[in-house]
């Protein structure tokens, strides 16, 4: 692993974090395989020893069989002083797998949600997941909620999730900011890339999702890699995911990557680029050959 870290908050964590949706197998939303519960406990256990120190998840990442936070928790308790474990609320999904989203005055027991699966006191970071339909929005009312339960001492820190400029600055009002976690990797589009420049100069981080799946999102990773990553790929011995996770990080220093897996052998790939570094020229193929 690179020995790079970012700050969030006054919080200090290697750049090369992990993303826990696919523990649960993707039948967390809708579709494939359960994920074996041994070998999502590897994977947690192999990741801190890999030195993550990162860890990405949400009440609502489970299966009929899994919850990401209680394998969480049943691999890493009693946590490390260091690890850091963000979530995230405003969504929600029922026993039955619906979804819904919480009001201003539900995300208390959401977040109280999360503390009782993770075994936890107080979260380290929590995210408010803006919806599709409130992009735009005002979400004044759900961050200030938070704000509330950080100054009860539930929550340590803040972010925000699938946020716009707008609501950064909105949110930024209420509270501190310590990280806006959205979706970006190679093909963003302008509007993306100027938020995640915005993000550096207020000293805020940036958690990229999705840089390794692209349009394939909650299913993965299309089959069907771009010649330019796989150009790329093959003059460092290198696999797609790796360039992809290596040209996210190199968008800035206050650029971190949660990239999730339940597969042992991806896991060592994904820590890995974190030591990977491309050529400007190469940066520039990837920017020019690939269209959002």
């Amino acid at each position: 692993m690179s020995t790079s870290t970012a700050e969030l908050g006054d919080l200090t964590v290697n750049r090369i974090g992990f993303g826990a949706m696919r523990l649960t197998g993707n039948v967390a939303f809708g579709a494939g395989v359960p994920a074996d519960r041994d070998r999502s406990i590897t994977v947690l256990r192999r990741a801190v020893e890999l030195g993550v120190d990162h860890i990405d998840t949400a009440a609502f990442y489970f299966s009929p069989r899994l919850s990401a936070n209680e394998l969480i928790n049943r691999a890493l308790s009693p946590y490390p002083d260091d690890l850091v474990i963000a979530t995230k609320v405003w969504p929600a999904r029922d026993p039955s797998g619906a979804w819904w989203w919480a009001t201003p005055e539900q995300l208390r027991g959401q977040v109280e949600e999360n503390l009782r699966q993770l075994g936890r006191d107080h979260l380290d970071v929590v995210n408010l997941r803006i919806p599709p339909s409130r992009r735009g929005g005002s979400i004044a009312e759900h961050f200030g909620a938070l704000a509330g339960l950080r100054d009860a001492g539930l929550i340590r820190h803040l972010g925000v999730s699938n946020a716009t400029a707008e609501q950064l600055a909105e949110a930024r009002a209420i509270a501190p900011v310590v990280c806006v976690q959205n979706p970006f990797g190679i093909g963003a589009t302008a509007g993306e890339r100027e938020l995640l420049h915005r993000c550096g100069e207020l000293g805020i981080a940036f958690v990229p999702f999705f840089a390794i799946a692209g349009a394939g999102r909650e299913a993965g990773a299309t089959s069907e890699e771009h010649p330019e990553v796989l150009a790329v790929a093959r003059a460092h011995g290198a696999s797609a995911a790796q360039v992809r996770l290596a040209w996210t990080l190199q968008q800035g220093d206050h650029v971190l990557a949660i990239p999730g897996t339940g597969n042992p052998r991806h896991l060592e790939e994904n820590v890995a680029a974190g030591g990977l570094r491309l050529s400007g020229d190469e940066m520039a193929r990837l920017n020019l050959g690939i269209s959002p």
